[in-house]
């Protein structure tokens, strides 16, 4: 009987640090299942900036889960501070909660919702990953690199 409980406990350890090991690491993603948010991030990245205190980054969550989530938060060490905006209208806000819809990706991309990155600790230059902490209600943090482009770096084309 001991030996079935020792077999069971290294089997449910095992299984333990396999999720917590795919959750770290290069990939992008927090997923999870059985009616929860499934997040992924796809087509990151910043341009070069022009300025040396400020940046634009912009990326797509994907949420292949069967609940919405809420990125609630931006960090990262690259900033002093990171924040969500939205363009509505031709003029540029600050944005609360952005929900990521079951099913349904998130965009940010030129033109409409945005990362800011102020008080840059030091100018990223093309080459170099911005290193990036989002933060969401219900399925907690998701790191990711965004890589710096050219400053006329078309997602289009991908020049």
């Amino acid at each position: 009987m001991r030996r079935r409980t020792t077999a069971t406990a290294l089997t449910a350890a095992a299984l333990a640090g396999t999720v917590l090991l795919s959750g770290c690491g290069g990939s992008a993603s927090g997923a999870q299942s059985d009616g929860k948010a499934e997040l992924a991030v796809t087509n990151a990245y910043m341009p070069q900036p022009v300025s040396d205190s400020m940046a634009a980054g912009f990326l797509t969550i994907v949420n292949k889960g069967d609940a919405d989530d809420k990125l609630t938060s931006v960090t990262s060490d690259a900033a002093g501070s990171v924040t969500a905006h939205q363009t509505v209208g031709g003029t540029m806000r600050e944005a609360g909660a952005l929900t990521v819809p079951a099913h349904g990706q998130l965009v940010f991309k030129s033109g409409g919702n945005h990362l800011m990155f102020d008080m840059l600790k030091h100018k990223p230059r093309q080459g170099q990953t911005v290193p990036v902490e989002l933060h969401f209600a219900k399925s907690g943090d998701l790191r990711v690199e965004i890589p710096v482009k050219s400053a006329t770096y078309n997602p289009e084309t991908g020049h």
